[in-house]
């Protein structure tokens, strides 16, 4: 019996660990598809003011690039604040946004510094060229975006790890009182054999 015990209760630790596993990659996989089109809804943003001020104005490539990169970031402030991260801690706006706006400006030195490279380094200066190198620059600030925003940015709640927590420990309570009731149930039912085979012995007496 002890050793059954043990066995389920390792049974159901197992068990509950593997739900939050599955509850965290459940909602990593559901940030990853917002933040995926807020960044979408972005990058058309990006590419589109930048091809617009490159061919209405006289602006240098770079520059019209971070102009763009500028209005993409507020956009993508937005989308991440009430679509993305609208579950995340609000209570802290001023330094959210001061942080925000620090790793935006780390993500536009790359998102910029890679067309800065292929368009001065290269002299790879045509409209194909621009935007691919726009593109590729996007790309890899967004990695880096994504990684900063989600850990330093908006933050989790405070007790936003422990709500999944209480109700595993509710299902392994549960569990073990379901297996409580099993066992005890199990020793009245031997105790009433025991009892109905000794009036039976002293019945034949």
């Amino acid at each position: 019996m002890v050793g059954t015990d043990v066995d389920r209760t390792g049974l159901n630790r197992h068990m509950s660990e593997r739900g939050a596993l599955r509850v965290r990659l459940d909602r990593l996989v559901r940030e990853v598809a917002k933040f995926g089109a807020v960044g979408g809804a972005g990058l058309l943003v990006n590419l589109l003011v930048f091809n617009l001020v490159r061919h209405t104005t006289s602006l240098p490539v770079v520059r019209a690039s971070v102009l763009a990169t500028v209005v993409a970031i507020a956009f993508n402030y937005v989308g991440f604040r009430y679509f993305t991260y609208r579950d995340r801690d609000k209570n802290r706006r001023t330094k959210e946004l001061s942080l925000f706006l620090l790793f935006s400006a780390v993500g536009l030195v790359i998102e910029n510094g890679v067309l800065y490279t292929a368009t001065y380094g290269f002299d790879w200066d045509s409209p194909l060229q621009s935007n691919v190198f726009k593109f590729l620059g996007i790309g890899v600030a967004t990695l880096f975006r994504f990684w900063s925003y989600r850990t330093w940015v908006f933050r989790t709640l405070p007790g936003g790890a422990e709500r999944t927590a209480p109700a595993a420990g509710s299902l392994t309570a549960s569990a073990a009182s379901a297996t409580g009731a099993v066992d005890t149930a199990d020793a009245v039912d031997a105790t009433d054999q025991a009892l109905a085979r000794a009036r039976q012995r002293t019945g034949r007496s």
